[in-house]
């Protein structure tokens, strides 16, 4: 399917969800599921590059997750590690970051990550942003320290202080807002995910588990988010007069 590259979503956001459902239907550990979800991950990254998706931010591992029963937590920290593989990064030209606490997780899944972006740095198609470790209530309040830090330090102003200050101050100050929210899994929530990001994001839900979510799919949230009219607070009026 082919698009306007005028039409696509600039920064497309995805909370992958239904592995563990999706392996438990078939009779199978829920890691089963998520090494599945590795599989759709190549798949929707080779197409969003296809696409000209400029950024696309994956829900992998929340701070919540760390809750999860230690065997599985221990298959997803392995997952991680073996997915980063260069083929899915180089022979798409993918930059690949990552957001979250980063210094929770194993060192030598730490030490994987910072290889894998040293080594991806310089593609150019696609920045693909993995959200490991992470919640949005982490982020805003480390945000919030580092600004308040700055004030005792008499480095910054109260009266200076402007969303763009905490913005600035976020995990993905390197990227812009997501224009397009994806959940996958039948849920209806965020779950704690770019919650400051997506303040004018379009939101899209399906039931569709994660592995099973193709190019088909991710076709019918992009066709879903060119029906709408992006307003940003403004009125319908407002926007068809160009204001």
């Amino acid at each position: 399917m082919n698009y306007e590259k005028n039409s696509i979503p600039r920064h497309i956001a995805i909370i992958m969800d239904g592995n563990g459902r999706w392996a438990m239907e078939r009779g199978k550990e829920r890691s089963y599921g998520h090494q599945a979800g590795v599989d759709t991950v190549r798949r929707i990254t080779s197409e969003c590059t296809r696409l000209g998706v400029e950024y696309l931010t994956l829900y992998t591992f929340s701070t919540e997750n760390w809750n999860r029963p230690s065997d599985e937590v221990a298959a997803l920290m392995g997952l991680v590690l073996s997915s980063l593989e260069d083929e899915i990064f180089m022979k798409n030209n993918v930059r690949f970051r990552v957001i979250g606490d980063m210094g929770r997780l194993p060192e030598a899944v730490q030490q994987k990550l910072k290889e894998t972006m040293e080594h991806t740095a310089g593609n150019t198609a696609m920045t693909m942003v993995v959200a490991l470790s992470y919640s949005s209530r982490w982020e805003i309040t480390e945000a919030t320290k580092s600004v308040a830090a700055d004030v005792k330090a008499g480095k910054l102003l109260l009266e200076d202080i402007t969303e763009e200050t905490l913005t600035q101050r976020m995990n993905t100050c390197f990227m812009p807002d997501p224009d397009l929210l994806i959940r996958t899994g039948g849920e209806l929530r965020i779950s704690n995910y770019l919650l400051w990001q997506i303040a004018y994001s379009e939101l899209y839900f399906c039931d569709t588990y994660w592995p099973d979510f193709g190019e088909d799919e991710l076709h019918q949230a992009i066709e879903s988010f060119q029906k709408r009219q992006r307003r940003f607070g403004k009125t319908e009026q407002q926007i068809e007069d160009g204001e």
